[in-house]
């Protein structure tokens, strides 16, 4: 008989050293303890099992007792826990549900016990309505609850990778979900600004997300268990999932002289031993290695503590093995998107002081010619020296095949230049022919030789409006839609044309939608004798963090019923992919496809741009084209549009209502335009006149709430709202206004003469049917989110206000 070998602890770690160990060891005696009933289950899956995503219990099952003991003759034994082990002795103390109390010695011990899920002295924590997530019963007994026909509610404490997941299979089972986190964002891998990405994802698909906001107690009623969060804001759920972090399980290893890390881990050296001698440790309870920083790391995923388990079991049979370190490669998928992370990110980074650079680039998932092109975002940290830091991905689909060749070019201590020179996998329905990974090595490396200077939003606030001008490059239509505050609109292709119009003496700033057309600018400007920086990854990279997502319908339903009998296709539907294009690019392309159409002929086009969504009932409208079917499939809008055709005997298609309706453009925030404004909308509503008020820039003051609305906003967001009237009520005259003793005296004579006030004539309005509509790029530029207007206050852009203004008579500005 060989060895003795024990290893404590199944699932990943223990039970891939049990099997590696036999096969390196056919006469060693392998005995594996495990506490729980299951030795070896797929841990990762038990959110998908209870989502019905994965239906069968049994494939949850990766290894059984029965058997590994046939296949590897290894001495299984479950529910069996250790609680206390004497090194000197080389000893290990075991409470067995079967054999009671014992004691097993052992030549060699592997110690794989795992990770509990963290439950803090949080009042009520121990309702039996709240559960965690790390085991077969705990799934069992969630999974029990969620079947219940009375569980509809479900609130998801903790937004890591598990509350991510399980507030997304919650929502595809149809319940309501309500996901928070303490920390400023989820996802503690990824930075703030990849991890908005996916709030928004959730968001859109129904899922209740509150961030920087931890729970304070629970306390259980007659309707729910009640969730209060630090905020004051409260929460009614029939049921808890508690998923904010998990521990090392080393609580045994007290008194065993082993020794254990600040957080209670188990420090093991690179062959994973620890220092007791014949004692090594694997998995999620181990601290290890950071591969990019050489830091302590500890990372509780699944494919680190295999790869762990395989060195321990080398080692133990005498194969010399090292372990040199984790990077911490992680993916999940959020509904249709997925998002991806390996080595560092910035929070990391920053903290241990390590110099580096990020960038973002926005590339198609494929060849963009190629249909259902779609647009991910890649962010890129890498040094001075070019050594790639960490990277992080978001997107519909090709995420794993990008963070892969990342992590695998980090994993061999790659560069940014190595990026450039990879040769990967092309065909127009896979990628293109300068691939993601390119691209992000091209954009690093031009950072690297000088060739271009690039900031990033966060770092926007810190440079002085006196000596920097900030350039928005793209066409006046995209400026005019959505822009940062400040910038100045010089589009790159009139550029040489018009350097005279920026001063040399000052930094310019430039930016475009995804990064290109400011690298190009940069570049003109650059030659040109001019200093500039371009804002990396462009607006696209910037406008999670100026908008708070509004989440959209579930389900779409046609805004243009057809107005007339169906007509007979003269010809077979036409298809169109506009996916990959954004505003214009989708519009512009139906147009062109209608034109070549005969009368009654049907498109049926896709598209990715979000706006399209709307962009298509208004142009419907407007050219007299029925829209038959608009509907969201994933990331993609599918619209079926018939093109007008003239029937005997029949109306048209798309008959123009009677101009009758009246629009009043908003644009001032002083009191008397404001009251102005008011009594025109009330009295063409008491005319049974649809009336539409349509607030943009100062006038948006007059919407907001009076008081002060937590919300989270950047520097110059805030900046502008300081700056700026809170609602109606500090208004000011535009004149006279006499450091307000104008305005108090105004209000003091309209109410001596019985003059309704601007908050009456508001109420009025509304009351009336009046329509309040808030410019959506405006509040972008002025950083206003939704939760800041007053109720009942609609969003909408360019498009609504010109569809509206098309029907009316009288279109007033002021």
């Amino acid at each position: 008989m060989g060895k003795k070998v024990v290893i404590v602890g199944g699932v990943a770690g223990g039970a891939s050293a049990a099997a590696r160990l036999r096969r390196l060891d056919e006469q060693a005696e392998i005995i594996l303890l495990e506490r729980d009933e299951h030795i070896s289950f797929a841990n990762c899956g038990l959110p998908y099992y209870i989502g019905e995503t994965i239906r069968e219990r049994d494939k949850l099952l990766v290894q059984t007792p029965e058997a590994m003991r046939a296949r590897f003759a290894i001495d299984v034994r479950v529910n069996s826990e250790v609680t206390a082990i004497e090194p000197e002795k080389k000893m290990i103390r075991i409470n067995s549900r079967d054999r009671g109390c014992y004691e097993e010695s052992y030549d060699v011990l592997l110690l794989s016990p795992g990770a509990q899920p963290v439950r803090p002295p949080i009042p009520g924590i121990d309702s039996p309505r709240i559960f965690t997530l790390r085991n077969i019963p705990d799934t069992d007994r969630i999974k029990a609850m969620v079947d219940r026909e009375n569980t509809q509610r479900v609130a998801v404490i903790g937004g890591g990778f598990i509350g991510v997941e399980m507030a997304e299979n919650l929502r595809e089972r149809g319940l309501a979900v309500t996901l928070v986190e303490a920390a400023p964002h989820i996802l503690p891998p990824f930075d703030s600004d990849m991890a908005l990405l996916i709030e928004r994802e959730l968001q859109d698909h129904g899922v209740t997300v509150h961030v920087g906001d931890g729970v304070a107690h629970f306390a259980e009623q007659a309707e729910g268990m009640l969730v209060t969060l630090q905020s004051g804001r409260q929460i009614v759920a029939d049921m808890v999932v508690l998923a904010i972090g998990v521990a090392p399980a080393t609580g045994f290893l007290k008194d065993s002289g082993i020794a254990l890390g600040k957080r209670g881990h188990i420090l093991v050296d690179e062959h994973m031993a620890t220092n007791q001698t014949d004692i090594y440790a694997v998995g999620d309870a181990v601290e290890v290695v950071d591969l990019v920083t050489g830091q302590p790391a500890a990372v509780p995923l699944a494919g680190p503590a295999n790869k762990q388990g395989r060195i321990a079991a080398d080692n133990i049979a005498g194969i010399p093995s090292a372990y040199k370190g984790t990077q911490g490669t992680a993916i999940l998928k959020v509904f249709d998107l997925t998002a991806a992370a390996t080595g560092n990110n910035e929070r990391s980074l920053a903290r241990l002081q390590v110099p580096y650079q990020a960038i973002y680039v926005h590339p198609n998932s494929h060849a963009s010619y190629y249909p259902d092109a779609l647009q991910l975002t890649i962010k890129l940290l890498f040094g001075n020296d070019g050594k790639i830091l960490g990277a992080q991905a978001v997107g519909p689909e090709s995420i794993d095949k990008h963070i892969d060749v990342l992590a695998t070019a980090i994993r061999l201590n790659g560069t940014v230049q190595d990026l450039t020179e990879l040769e990967l996998s092309y065909a127009p329905p896979y990628s293109s022919a300068k691939d993601p990974v390119n691209m992000a090595g091209f954009v690093a490396e031009n950072i690297l030789a000088k060739r271009l200077e690039v900031f990033t939003y966060e770092e926007l606030a810190g440079f002085d409006p006196q000596t920097t001008v900030l350039v928005d490059v793209r066409s006046p239509l995209e400026f005019a839609t959505n822009a940062l505050p400040g910038a100045v609109n010089l589009p790159t292709d009139s550029l040489r044309s018009r350097l005279a119009e920026l001063d040399k003496n000052k930094l310019i700033l430039t930016y475009c939608k995804v990064g290109l057309q400011s690298y190009i600018a940069a570049r003109i400007l650059s030659q040109n004798g001019f200093r500039v920086k371009s804002l990396t990854g462009g607006y696209k990279a910037a406008a999670p963090r100026l908008v708070k997502w509004q989440p959209p319908a579930e389900q779409v339903q046609p805004a243009v019923e057809p107005a007339m009998a169906a007509v007979p296709l003269s010809e077979p539907e036409q298809v169109l992919d506009a996916c990959g294009l954004s505003c214009p690019g989708p519009l512009l392309q139906v147009k062109a496809a209608m034109d070549k159409l005969a009368a009654g002929g049907v498109l049926r086009v896709t598209a990715s741009d979000p706006g399209f969504l709307e962009d298509i009932k208004a142009w419907c409208l407007r050219t007299g084209h029925t829209l038959l079917s608009l509907q969201k499939e994933k990331n993609r809008i599918v619209a079926r549009l018939q093109k007008q055709a003239v029937v005997p005997g029949a109306a048209p298609a798309c008959t123009a209502p009677a101009k009758d309706n009246k629009t009043i453009v908003v644009f001032s925030g002083d009191l008397d335009k404001a009251m102005a404004a008011f009594i025109i909308a009330n009295g063409a509503a008491a005319m049974g006149k649809k009336v539409t008020l349509f607030f943009t820039f100062w006038g948006l003051n007059i919407l907001r709430k009076p008081e002060t609305v937590p919300v989270a906003k950047g520097f110059l967001d805030r900046m502008f709202g300081w700056m700026m009237p809170r609602g109606s009520e500090k208004l000011t005259l535009s004149n006279m206004n006499m450091l307000g003793l104008g305005t108090a005296m105004m209000r003091r004579v309209m109410n001596n003469k019985q003059v309704a006030s601007l908050e009456e004539l508001m109420k009025s309005a509304m009351t009336a049917g009046v329509e309040i509509v808030a410019c959506q790029m405006s509040m972008d530029v002025m950083g206003f989110k939704p939760e800041e207007l007053l109720d009942g206050v609609k969003i909408g852009g360019v498009g609504y206000y010109l569809s509206e203004a098309e029907d009316a008579n009288v279109n007033l500005f002021i």
